[in-house]
């Protein structure tokens, strides 16, 4: 069992993993970042043991984690990769980038993967409270899998283990449930405003149906939870909804019809009739 691990990173991710990591018995001995100042105040945050410079950092801890943005991952890598003592295991944080954005390191003998906490932290305060119980996607080579698994088991969350060729295939499931969600939710408002509801009111009458969509969903999958004009094959509201979109931006105007034409393949599981659902396509891609 890993008993110290290096940090590269300042930020609410670094500090929270870092927080979450001491708390479970593992010694963060050592923190690096690009500016001391803000490597101080993670360092405290986390109660981590030195600061240190990028270069060092393998003298101090043989298991690192990266917890910087995905642009700055493979200048860390470089920066790992010219240690006088190369790490045993480095890990990432990053769900855009797999393993290979630690190449690099890989030449060098070191087995690298990658930790992806599939929860949003906008603070390091709330990543302690909302990391543990949530999944965390592992990929790598296996000495870096296992440090992850390791990670994961001592902090609460859940391990997923995720094929590395198809690491990009996971990250976009990741992305059309979170970030996307948020675009459906400010189509959403920009409707609302069209028919002379003003966001702040939109948003907090739409909230209890969010609420409550994604609870059904999680609860029961999306085939029992759909509802609504595509659910009861009601193509007439759909024609409807498309003429009514017409002052609205293009963008949205596709986001609804592509939508929908998405949707038809849940309704058809949920036992919508063949005919009904080419009534509906024809409809939305006009």
């Amino acid at each position: 069992m890993a008993k110290q691990i290096g940090i590269v990173g300042t930020g609410r991710m670094a500090q929270a993993l870092g927080s979450l990591l001491r708390a479970s018995g593992i010694a963060v001995s050592a923190i690096a970042g690009r500016r001391l100042e803000a490597a101080a105040l993670a360092a405290a945050f986390i109660g981590a043991g030195e600061i240190v410079a990028m270069t060092e950092l393998s003298k101090h801890a043989l298991e690192i984690l990266i917890a910087v943005s995905d642009d700055a991952i493979a200048g860390v890598a470089h920066s790992l990769a010219a240690c006088d003592i190369a790490p045993r295991t480095v890990l990432h944080t990053s769900g855009s980038a797999g393993p290979e954005a630690l190449a690099e390191l890989r030449v060098r003998g070191v087995s690298v993967g990658v930790l992806h906490p599939l929860q949003t932290v906008p603070t390091p305060e709330s990543g302690v409270k909302a990391l543990p119980g949530s999944t965390f996607g592992c990929a790598g080579d296996p000495e870096a899998v296992a440090l992850a698994l390791e990670v994961v088991s001592m902090i609460g969350g859940k391990p997923l283990l995720v094929p590395a060729e198809n690491w990009q295939l996971y990250h976009a499931a990741a992305v059309m449930a979170s970030n996307y969600e948020v675009t459906l939710i400010d189509a959403a408002l920009e409707l609302m405003q069209h028919a002379g509801i003003g966001r702040a009111v939109a948003l907090e009458a739409l909230a209890s149906l969010v609420l409550a969509t994604t609870e059904n969903v999680l609860a029961c999958g999306p085939e029992a939870a759909l509802t609504g004009p595509i659910r009861r094959g009601d193509a007439g509201t759909v024609q409807r909804h498309m003429l009514a979109l017409q002052p609205v931006r293009a963008a949205t105007r596709n986001l609804y019809a592509a939508a929908g034409i998405r949707t038809l393949a849940v309704g058809s599981c949920s036992g919508l009739a063949p005919n009904t659902v080419r009534r509906i396509e024809d409809t939305l891609r006009t």
